[in-house]
């Protein structure tokens, strides 16, 4: 049995709203799932997870694979790397667990405007959780941060927030991310700040939009029914990460899509599926197009998969 582990760069490319449920009173009417421990916006594990089900059974050519399954007879079940990463459950008969497990999408460099343009925060503790090293910044809830900003020899704003003259920040990032052109665009404008200042300034500066409801009887603005939502802004990068447990070790290599009823017999997918990871993947890439979360349809949703850093937690060869 190998235990494999991944971390997953993402970069929001319009806003995204999970939303956390019902109305609230307070800055806005729909708000966005939050961490319990520290307040900051995130992506459930389980919409990612939903997400990559239904778009990885699409590539693959087997919808019904994203669903409940009850099309599928036992011997399609079997022998579906959807199901066998994913898992499924049944009313008839005992579910099968899946193999991957994916966990929340947490913010680790946040975009806001300031004097010298705009900078992305983030703080010594994402930095070193996303595996950046040799990491050197004095922060403190008292307004010491640190910048890469090259030449800023003045205090820096951080949207509404003056703060103090910053200190130089030094880095080394992860070999996956270390020529990526994403990170390159923003490894001079990087402030490191202190955990409470980062959750203050998060918060108070994710989008936030108007709109009213729709009567669908005359298709115009109902009167009194305005309602705001929030959102995690474009340009923000996350960070999650997914263990495949493959437990069973049956995984049977995929290189074909589905078609006619038979596994592994159709056109070419384009990239050899060898793992459940791999299938995770060939899913979490399509909400570059796709979208996950609510407000697809305004144009929310969209983020791209920029790399991946996988290790070997138990048993086997580091991927």
């Amino acid at each position: 049995m190998t235990v494999r582990e991944a971390k997953y760069f993402f970069l929001t490319q319009e806003p995204v709203h999970i939303g956390a449920g019902g109305y609230r009173l307070g800055r806005v009417d729909m708000t966005i799932c939050r961490e319990p421990g520290t307040n900051l916006p995130k992506i459930p594990g389980t919409s990612l997870a939903g997400a990559a089900r239904s778009y990885a059974a699409h590539r693959y050519g087997k919808p019904e694979a994203a669903g409940q399954h009850k099309k599928l007879g036992k011997a399609q079940k079997e022998g579906c790397p959807i199901i066998y990463t994913f898992g499924t459950a049944s009313e008839n008969e005992s579910g099968v667990a899946g193999t991957v497990s994916v966990g929340d999408a947490r913010v680790l460099f946040f975009p806001v405007q300031s004097m010298a343009g705009p900078v992305w925060m983030t703080t010594r503790e994402l930095l070193k959780e996303a595996g950046f090293t040799n990491v050197t910044a004095s922060v403190d809830d008292g307004g010491t941060i640190s910048s890469t900003l090259a030449g800023w020899k003045q205090p820096l704003n951080l949207s509404w927030l003056r703060l103090d003259t910053p200190q130089a920040l030094s880095l080394t990032p992860p070999t996956e991310l270390a020529q990526h052109d994403a990170y390159l665009a923003i490894a001079e404008r990087l402030v490191a700040l202190s955990p409470k200042l980062f959750g203050q300034l998060v918060n108070n500066n994710l989008e936030v939009r108007t709109s009213v409801a729709i009567n669908q009887e005359t298709g115009a603005a109902e009167e009194h029914m305005l309602f705001t939502y929030e959102a995690i802004p474009r340009g923000t990068w996350l960070l999650s990460e997914a263990v495949e447990d493959d437990y069973r070790n049956a995984f049977k290599p995929v290189e074909r899509r589905f078609r006619n009823g038979a596994e592994n017999s159709g056109d070419p997918l384009g990239s050899t599926w060898n793992t459940p990871l791999d299938v995770l993947e060939a899913g979490l890439e399509m909400i570059q197009y796709l979208g996950v979360g609510g407000m697809g349809t305004r144009g929310f949703g969209r983020m791209k998969l920029l790399a991946k850093k996988a290790v070997t937690v138990m048993g086997g060869g580091a991927q």
